[in-house]
């Protein structure tokens, strides 16, 4: 029941303050409207400005970081977040990022520790769709490791090794293979046997035997140069050179054992191999030790190799990190729920399988898309970028299968692996466990990349506070309202004044004792009546 009742009261202080509100916004000209206008646009610039400085240098929005901080304890909320823990607890790692020289920031490209062989399957790949895995940028790279491995200032001496040292120079792989053939017609040459091996052998058993004979040639020429590195410059890079073509040999040899299903002997050859030379870390051999224990499920085996090489004084890869993942997740995945880690909280051995997969998505973010198939693989190329799509596609390219065959890892790494980005600093030039995140790699990756049928993985960008697009929305309107004042003075105070009449003489309401909703208007006091009909 609604009563309209005229309003006796015209003195009243309603009635009063409006003719006062009214006399006032009469005497204001279009100057002030433009005036305030102007003004407020201003400072919503200044504050968008702000806002955005502040987003790009601390990772967060001023006004929520006030509120979250400041107005949320006042208001008797509870924050969760506890920064001064985890800074506590990062403080090792913070410490250790700071000690980080600038060259691990640098995008410095690395061998790819289980590159594929070019004739037998670079080759097969264009033989069957006509493209080619590898670019230009990746295949000089590789031209170049072979001249720095395989050749040294002494190979004038012998004519076969003269023939080889121009055969890696040469651009046309068929120029390269028929230098080859010529160096062996010569006499038997390892590193001859070696390009044969890589680029003529069209199947993995091919070049298996090529490699057996290199071996039998290689080892010679190590034992006779090891007598008689000591005597001169010359023959101690000759003997840099032969142990280098030993160990490539024998490496290239396990890889093929290990393609070839004869997974427990590569393992033997890789451990021997570590063993015999244990200085050589630059060919990653630890990386082809874990790949093989995975395929044999040798799960302690692989921990004890991984206790010896994730340490901090060694640099990380996709391959150690992501290893640690999967073996912390393998513990707690098979019966992992979400729904009912949310009810009763993370156990002990679920928070440190989560911390672990954290630290590998923040080492590589790139991989948990080949991981969970929301990207497709492609072969992967002969050189990686540590931490980019490159080795990001040549970890999931072996290691996908070793995580399907843990129950519910794959589940627990899709449940996990977002919230990463919500915890790393921001932006890319900040750090949380490892040093900052280079922002040359995704120029890197697009060189080493075909990029003609490969669509290069970049690093996830985290969306803008709702403060920034808040004022930035803000900022534009009252630029518009500036706008429109400056060019229609006298209708936009109209308008203002109306809309000021609206707030500044904004009706009080209350409720009376007998469920009466009463509103005191203009010229009348209306009474809503709360009662049912």
């Amino acid at each position: 029941m609604i009563q309209l009742v005229p309003a006796l009261l015209s003195q009243s202080v309603g009635v009063d303050n409006d003719s006062d509100v009214s006399m006032f916004l009469n005497t204001l000209t279009p100057k002030f409207y433009v005036a305030l206008t102007g003004t407020s646009s201003l400072i919503s610039g200044l504050i968008l400005i702000f806002e955005w400085w502040y987003f790009r240098k601390y990772g967060t929005s001023f006004i929520e970081q006030v509120s979250v901080s400041h107005l949320r304890p006042l208001l008797g909320g509870v924050d969760n977040s506890s920064p001064n823990n985890s800074n506590t607890s990062n403080g090792d790692a913070d410490s250790n990022r700071q000690n980080v020289s600038a060259k691990q920031n640098e995008c410095k490209v690395w061998r790819n520790p289980l590159n594929l062989f070019r004739g037998a399957e670079y080759n097969r790949y264009t033989w069957v769709t006509g493209r080619e895995p590898l670019t230009y940028y990746d295949m000089n790279l590789s031209a170049q490791d072979h001249q720095t491995f395989f050749t040294c200032d002494s190979d004038h001496i012998r004519p076969a090794d003269a023939i080889m040292q121009k055969a890696w120079r040469e651009r046309n792989p068929q120029a390269r293979i028929s230098a080859a053939h010529e160096a062996l017609e010569l006499e038997d040459c390892a590193t001859a046997y070696i390009l044969l091996a890589e680029e003529e052998a069209t199947t993995i058993v091919e070049a298996e035997k090529l490699f057996k004979q290199a071996l039998k040639v290689g080892e010679s020429c190590y034992r006779r140069s090891q007598q008689l590195q000591h005597h001169s410059s010359q023959y101690e890079a000759q003997h840099r050179r032969d142990t280098n073509v030993l160990v490539y040999i024998k490496r290239r040899l396990a890889m093929c054992s290990r393609k070839l299903g004869r997974t427990k002997e590569a393992v033997k050859m890789m451990r021997d191999l570590m063993k015999e030379f244990p200085l050589l870390s630059m060919f990653n051999i630890h990386e082809n030790l874990l790949e093989s224990l995975l395929e044999l499920q040798n799960y302690a085996d692989v921990q004890a190799v991984l206790a010896k090489y994730d340490d901090i004084s060694l640099p990380k890869s996709a391959t150690i990190c992501y290893t640690a993942a999967l073996l912390k997740a393998r513990a707690v995945s098979d019966k992992f729920s979400p729904e009912a880690a949310s009810r009763r909280g993370l156990s002990t051995a679920e928070m440190n399988a989560v911390e672990a997969i954290h630290r590998a998505v923040e080492f590589n973010p790139h991989v948990p898309k080949y991981l969970l198939e929301m990207k497709s693989l492609i072969l992967p190329p002969e050189h990686i970028l540590k931490r980019g799509d490159s080795e990001a596609i040549a970890y999931a390219f072996f290691h996908l299968q070793h995580w399907k065959r843990v129950e519910g890892a794959l589940n627990l790494l899709h449940c996990t692996w977002e919230g990463t980005f919500r915890m790393i600093p921001y932006p890319l030039e900040k750090g949380h466990l490892f040093y900052p995140y280079p922002i040359c790699t995704e120029t890197a990756d697009r060189e080493l990349l075909p990029t003609v049928f490969h669509e290069v993985s970049v690093y996830p960008k985290k969306e803008l506070p709702f403060f920034i697009l808040f004022t930035a929305g803000l900022c534009s309107f009252t630029a518009m309202l500036a706008l429109l004042t400056h060019q229609f003075p006298e209708l936009m105070g109209v308008f203002a004044k109306a809309v000021s009449l609206t707030f500044c003489v904004m009706p009080w309401v209350s409720f009376g004792k007998k469920n009466c909703l009463i509103v005191l208007g203009d010229r009348h006091l209306v009474i809503f009546s709360l009662k049912p009909f």
